[in-house]
């Protein structure tokens, strides 16, 4: 017998010897591709036990990465605990199951940023077991690019072939909001500006104060006047600190805005609507419908700040 893969006769029936592999069936060496499984800005190398985000190698090693690969393999279905323990515990190990189980179930969601009250990853389903919710992509990680729909436009251009990148790609969408995942430095950008738009409101408005003092008095009682002067001089010495952290945290791309935008956003929705009458301050020089126009788009944009930050940080988005 060949023990590199010859074939041995015993009773007059072959027997196909590959390396340590020894079936009665002619069959090819298995191939051990490394396996890459894709969901929403995650990846997760199966061969190699690796967690990405966006890239960005994340920590989880031993029984959470475990548990997670076994929830991938069976996306969409549930996974009994009786399940996990079979398959992640050996029935000789004498040890804590439930709470063992619990922490690296506990430890997956904290690494995806992902939350039992909430689940947008993984869901547990009382008594019974978890089940991973999300879109999952398989692909074997040496598989062509047609085979990678949601590879970034720049590793395309780089590692396509002229014939491969003619061909149009297939947009991932977002698991909450049905929409293309846009590239993170626009969506990144766009909520930048948006906060530097408001950083210069406040500080025009304070450096204009006396002006919007004038204004007020021309149609409001002196003390209704003075009241607004200082709802103006308030608001904006809180927002102005409140912009320059958003600045900040979205341009040294801070992983955990999402979640301080959850927080802080019914407070910022307060703010930015007392700031959307500001227009028809200047209802005189631009007119009732310019200032109509201006206060509704004002309006909106908090909701749309919203929807940037969840669309740049998916996995801390927590409705």
């Amino acid at each position: 017998m060949n023990e590199r893969g010859g074939v041995a006769s015993s009773g007059g029936a072959q027997v196909r010897v590959c390396g340590c592999y020894t079936t009665t069936s002619c069959m090819p060496a298995p191939q051990h591709n490394s396996r890459i499984a894709r969901f929403a800005v995650f990846e997760v190398d199966l061969s190699a036990g690796e967690l990405r985000k966006n890239g960005v190698k994340l920590r989880l090693q031993g029984q959470p990465f475990q548990v997670l690969v076994l929830l991938l393999e069976r996306a969409g279905d549930v996974v009994t605990r009786e399940e996990m323990r079979a398959a992640l515990w050996p029935s000789d190990t004498f040890v804590d199951f439930d709470h063992s189980l619990n922490t690296a179930i506990n430890k997956v969601r904290e690494t995806l940023g992902d939350s039992a009250s909430s689940p947008r990853f993984l869901e547990t389903l009382p008594r019974r077991g978890y089940r991973f919710i999300a879109p999952v992509q398989k692909q074997p990680e040496n598989a062509g690019t047609e085979a990678l729909p949601e590879m970034r436009s720049s590793e395309v251009a780089t590692t396509a072939s002229p014939q491969t990148r003619a061909a149009p790609e297939r947009a991932v969408f977002h698991p909450d909001l049905d929409v293309p995942i846009p590239n993170r430095s626009i969506t990144r950008g766009l909520f930048a500006l948006i906060q530097l738009m408001y950083l210069i409101f406040y500080l025009v408005a304070l450096l204009r104060l006396h002006a919007i003092q004038a204004i007020a008095d021309s149609f409001l009682s002196p003390w209704a006047a003075t009241t607004l002067a200082a709802a103006v001089m308030v608001t904006a010495g809180v927002g102005i600190p409140l912009r320059c952290y958003l600045i900040s945290a979205v341009g040294y791309d801070h992983q955990r805005l999402g979640e301080k935008f959850r927080q802080i956003f019914p407070f910022l929705l307060a703010l930015d609507q007392l700031w959307a009458v500001a227009p028809f301050l200047l209802m005189e020089k631009i007119g009732l419908g310019a200032a109509f126009a201006a206060s509704a788009a004002l309006l909106y944009l908090p909701f749309s700040e919203r929807t940037l930050i969840r669309m740049a940080y998916i996995g801390w988005h927590q409705s």
